[in-house]
């Protein structure tokens, strides 16, 4: 299929023919029983159950005898595309605001244009999207299902537009109507349904996915709010709801149709089948519905258009009329509040045993619901077998958080289907695949027994919450969980283990290796460790960067290598390096950038083949090249000083170096060391002499991030920057060379007005706690130049560009055991440079007359300075102190080099000219050919 032109009209292919349903309707809302069991995967629609025969794709399907030609009509109505010439849009536009939005000539506002300009693109991603679908279907093509907890999509509408390559005819079409198409991106809502790069990663491969025309879906959670939006209260971080469906969400699809059951609690019962054998089932409880919400993921330069389906959870009896009836109003609506509650937020606080019971049923609601869907989709076709699942379908995990699927894949297929034990392992081991996110072992999700039992253990005797870990990351859970809330799920997870351990014993005897293989643990409680179950229970595992993958062999799951090594599977660990997509971040966010890369390299193909970037380094020395490129760069410059003028009310200088940090706020990630640095410079800048402080680089940093809500660590560091700010400002020594903000509620669309603005990034985690990083990508890209520690794919993006093109420092990972031996032995200095930084915080000078600031910074100071202890929580866990002078160095040639403009401009070039290898259109054509088998 081709990509259509302005004025063509081009006509649509048929769709395959599929066979008519015959299956009775189920539309009323209570239809699942709690007693019954095994009728998952009979999705409650207005078709069918679950059965072999399939929907009709179209509304007109081929018929013969009395209802020969019934529907031709209709069909012939549908056979053509919508025109995409300026005045076809400007009637869809108008038409939208009349008759989809009831507005009229005289209520027409800017969000009613944003609103309807949306539908008329939308129209034209279902016609694209059906048929695409369809096209899979004629296909019986190889379908990867990637399944993730989030998703940090960004604005849609810019997007689409590009993607559709629809741009220019809206653009005209609508100042043709009196509006500016860019002035009403703002009028769309940033789903903020992911909390960092996880997210926005999985939303870079939604796009290459369908950018590559693969078979691909994603499936994921549709929160009523999204990770909170940040506001800063006197320097402080407050949570507020993110409700971002508020308003009507133009670009998803409400698919009441498709819904299905999920069962939390019940007991688990024996049974004979009706063949004789005995079998066990799942009963009792309560059943939660999962609705279906399409979002269609276009393609850029291909008719391909997949889909985003996120689930949300539902009641299955809707309103209890008896209790209405007896006044208890509350009761009558309890069953609606409960399920929404599930949900509702992307990452409940979970430093109490209801926040962890919540996570726990978020993950099995959206793990069941996507793999009842995507196992009905396989057997529905006519004559398919169970042994063509693994040819047919690869679903992919994304980090821990959906691992539930290994045990439920097991439940669907020995229990619902009735597939036998040995059978339905391989089936399942051959289709599910696991990526692995952590480098830190004590971070992979361990969930309790008992929510899966119901023992009913008294929260209050279970240690759940270690207060200086960011709790979203640390997921250690008492056995009990399980037990409670999935009790055939921690059978059927027994059951795998026990079988295991004998195959392990014959291998290896019985000893420390079998117990740490184990998928439950003993210590320090009763878990489920959910990363052994993710990595036994799939055909690949792969880490997300070279040295990532090398530290998941060695030191996360390095027995499980050793096992799988000895039983001679050696290719089970593979890495594929994590990637970004160049439509939206350099593309959308930086077009003055795109359009000079257009400009040199002809055309724009460089979109879907970022090699060809390479052909601009012959250029990198060329004057005129810089001269553009640092204009660029400029312009990018101001937007973002506008932007942050817009939003913080803080001016920043264009001429200055603009230094920035952007990324989840976390001890590892090192936002501490930063502030030391920048305190550092302001003493340095202080103490000089107006003529010394003239020969100072100017310097804009910036820092953002969201912190966990209960991570008070992390809190405490967003308030230092802050008041480093406050200081800064307020010092009219320094404020001219110096300007410092942070900037909140960090979001997509933030980032693409700051990456294309910097001109350096720090990236400087800890060697070896930083999985592989994505922002790192996005700000070289736009020709930003890195200051970072040889961690996560720095290591690789250094390559790639050349060591000059990023400011190194900092130990190496295979040096941090020696230093932490060392610190034990009391041997861990402290720069002098940094007992003054530290000095002066313990002064009070950055604490602003706030107490509780002045006793947690202090506090922070004090916990470092256990110099015995550092490399553990008890003192310098991710050592600062040890890098800090290697820091200050390296600050030192960022500043030189940046001196000589030409120089720079000649880094800048080589280093975002050189970055085929961190498009996401490479990791997922990886992917696809090592991992999923998907074309």
């Amino acid at each position: 299929l081709k990509r259509f032109g302005d004025k063509a009209v081009v006509l649509r292919s048929p769709a395959p023919a599929l066979p008519a349903p015959s299956c009775p309707a189920m539309t009323t809302s209570g239809v699942w029983d709690p007693n019954a069991a095994n009728f998952e995967m009979q999705r409650k629609s207005s078709f069918s159950l679950f059965c072999a025969e399939a929907p009709t794709s179209r509304p007109c399907p081929p018929s013969e005898g009395n209802q020969k030609g019934k529907h031709d009509k209709l069909w012939k109505l549908m056979e053509s595309y919508r025109a995409n010439d300026v005045e076809s849009v400007q009637k869809d536009i108008v038409s939208q605001v009349e008759y989809s939005l009831a507005c009229t000539r005289f209520s027409f506002t800017k969000e009613d244009a944003y609103r309807a300009a949306s539908l008329a693109v939308r129209d034209r991603l279902l016609e694209s999207f059906n048929d695409t679908n369809a096209w899979y279907a004629e296909k019986d093509v190889k379908r990867g299902y990637y399944l993730s907890a989030e998703y940090l999509l960004g604005r849609a509408f810019q997007n689409a537009l590009v993607n559709l390559d629809l741009e220019p005819a809206f653009k005209d079409a609508l100042m043709g109507l009196g509006f500016e198409m860019e002035e009403l991106f703002s009028c769309e809502a940033d789903p903020g349904l992911g909390n960092g790069g996880l997210g926005r990663l999985a939303a870079c491969f939604l796009d290459s996915m369908a950018t590559l025309s693969l078979p691909c879906w994603g499936y994921g959670i549709r929160y009523n709010y999204g990770i909170f939006k940040q506001q800063i209260s006197d320097g402080w971080q407050v949570e507020k709801p993110d409700y971002w469906l508020a308003k009507p969400v133009p670009w998803e699809i409400p698919r009441p149709d498709i819904t299905y059951p999920v069962r939390f609690g019940g007991t688990v019962e024996d049974y004979t089948d009706e063949a004789g054998d005995w079998r066990q089932r799942w009963v009792g409880g309560d059943i939660l519905q999962a609705m279906a919400y399409d979002n269609p993921i276009p393609g850029f330069d291909t008719y391909n258009t997949n889909n985003l389906r996120l689930w949300r959870a539902v009641p299955s009896d809707e309103f209890d009329f008896d209790a209405f009836n007896e006044s208890r109003y509350a009761e009558a609506v309890d069953a609606r509040r409960k399920a929404e509650d599930l949900s509702a937020v992307l990452y409940p606080n979970d430093d109490k045993w209801e926040g962890k019971v919540l996570r726990l049923k978020q993950q099995y609601f959206f793990v069941s619901a996507s793999l009842q869907d995507l196992l009905r989709e396989f057997i529905r076709k006519p004559d398919r077998k169970w042994s063509e699942l693994p040819s047919k379908v690869a679903v992919q995990m994304n980090d821990t958080h959906p691992t539930l699927a290994v045990l439920e894949m097991m439940r669907l297929l020995v229990d619902v289907q009735k597939v036998g034990w040995d059978e339905a392992w391989d089936l399942t081991r051959r289709t599910c695949n696991y990526t692995n996110h952590t480098v830190m072992p004590e971070a992979l999700e361990k969930w309790p027994t008992e929510m899966m039992e119901g023992l009913g253990l008294d929260a209050a005797d279970v240690q759940l919450h270690e207060p200086h870990r960011e709790p979203e990351a640390l997921e250690k859970w008492p056995t009990e969980m399980m037990e409670e809330f999935l009790p055939r799920h921690l059978q059927i997870c027994g059951e795998i283990n026990r079988r295991f351990m004998e195959e392990l014993v014959k291998m290896y005897g019985d000893g420390p290796k079998v117990w740490s293989l184990s998928l439950f643990q003993e210590e320090p409680f009763k878990g489920i460790r959910m990363g052994n179950i993710a990595v036994l229970g799939s055909n690949k595992v792969n880490g997300v960067a070279a040295l990532h993958t090398e530290i998941v062999k060695k030191e996360t799951f390095a027995d499980f290598y050793q096992y799988f090594c000895d039983k001679g599977e050696k290719d089970k660990f593979v890495n594929m390096t994590n990637g970004v997509t160049p439509r939206r971040w350099i593309h959308c966010a930086n077009r003055p950038l795109s359009d000079l890369f257009s400009k040199h390299l002809g055309s724009q193909k460089w979109l879907t083949n970022m090699e060809l970037l390479k052909g601009m380094l012959k250029k990198k020395n060329d004057p005129a090249v810089q001269k553009e490129w640092m204009a660029a760069k400029r312009m990018a410059k101001q937007h973002l000083a506008a932007w942050v003028k817009e939003h913080m009310g803080l001016d920043l200088d264009v001429d200055a170096l603009f230094d920035m940090q952007f990324k989840r706020i976390h001890e590892y990630k090192r936002q501490l060391l930063n502030c030391f640095y920048i305190i550092h410079r302001y003493l340095m800048i202080k103490q000089a002499s107006p003529a010394e402080r003239a020969k100072f680089q100017k310097r804009v940093c910036l820092i953002g991030g969201k912190a966990a809500p209960a991570y008070v660590r992390a809190k405490t560091i967003i308030k230092l920057i802050g008041n480093i700010s406050e200081v800064v400002k307020n010092d009219p020594d320094v404020s001219p060379y110096l300007t410092v903000g942070f900037v909140p509620n960090y979001s997509v669309t933030a980032a693409q007005a700051i990456c294309p603005a910097s001109d350096i990034s720090e990236h400087i985690s800890t060697a070896g706690t930083e999985a592989s990083g994505t922002s790192n990508m996005k700000f070289v890209m736009n020709g930003g130049l890195i200051i970072g520690t040889m961690d996560g794919a720095n290591i690789e993006i250094r390559e790639c560009g050349g060591e000059d093109t990023m400011f190194i420092f900092g130990c190496l990972e295979t040096e941090v055991p020696a230093i932490k031996e060392r610190a034990a032995q009391g041997h861990y200095p402290i720069d002098p440079r940094m007992q003054r930084v530290f000095d002066t915080i313990k002064s009070g000078r950055f604490s602003c007359g706030d107490d509780v600031a002045h006793t947690q910074f202090c506090g922070l100071i004090d916990t470092m300075c256990n110099i015995k202890a550092a490399g553990t929580w008890d003192g310098d866990r991710y050592l600062l102190i040890n890098d800090f002078p290697s820091y200050v160095e390296a600050q030192d040639r960022v500043d030189r080099t940046y001196a000589d403009q030409a120089k720079w401009a000649s880094l800048s070039i080589q280093a975002a000219s050189s970055m085929a290898q961190f498009s996401t259109d490479r990791t997922i054509s990886e992917y696809a050919k090592v991992i999923w088998g998907c074309e």
